[in-house]
């Protein structure tokens, strides 16, 4: 059994995207981040820099006891590697997956989070920081529709987890209206939309009836 401590976040989505496309048992744990919770010691033990998601590994391989893993990317190469799915099967293909995933962290993730806090959140606007963030927001959905244009996923023919890593932010894109000029990008999205697992994950983002 996995424990995953989440909240629905782009970065919460994709380990439950991973949870429910490899089919390991797991319990979501909430981290309500606008109540501050991820700051709490308990959580601090598990993720050392107070931020979600992060998982506890009741089953770890070596046997040797609960194994916790923070950071998402960590995270979906610990659980593909403990599934034996959707890191690649080749060399070639596990190195492609591998780029497209750390592009995803280091790149698309960071600034479409930053173009969405400027546009959306953020108390006062900040024009130098909305133009900034939303032409690199741009930069990197015109990568990736490139990438796309030749592929079915960001790690060529199989869905991977760079998909996983790169979906959730660029659901945000498009409903920041981010995606409509990159036609590539777009079919990808609904090509994983209609994923099983996918509607499975998004459904965690409603919590159950008390």
């Amino acid at each position: 059994m996995i424990d995953l401590y989440y909240w629905p976040t782009p970065n919460g989505h994709k380990i439950t995207l991973m949870l429910e496309e490899a089919g390991l048992p797991y319990t979501i744990h909430r981290v309500d981040i606008s109540k501050g919770e991820q700051h709490a010691p308990a959580f601090l033990k598990i993720s050392p820099n107070n931020r979600m998601p992060a998982i506890v590994d009741h089953d770890p391989a070596d046997g040797e006891g609960p194994l916790s893993v923070f950071e998402s990317g960590a995270i979906l190469l610990y659980l593909a590697k403990k599934a034996k799915r959707f890191a690649g099967d080749t060399l070639r293909e596990r190195v492609a997956i591998k780029e497209w995933l750390f592009w995803s962290i280091g790149g698309l993730g960071p600034m479409l989070g930053q173009a969405a806090h400027f546009v959306r959140f953020a108390p006062e606007p900040v024009p130098y920081a909305i133009k900034r963030y939303t032409e690199e927001a741009h930069r990197l959905l015109g990568v990736m529709d490139r990438r796309l244009a030749d592929n079915a996923y960001l790690g060529g023919a199989n869905y991977s987890v760079a998909d996983m890593a790169s979906y959730p932010w660029a659901v945000g894109a498009a409903s920041m209206g981010l995606l409509d000029a990159y036609p590539h990008a777009a079919k990808w999205v609904e090509t994983i939309a209609a994923r099983p697992a996918t509607t499975a994950a998004y459904a965690n983002a409603t919590p159950p009836a008390a």
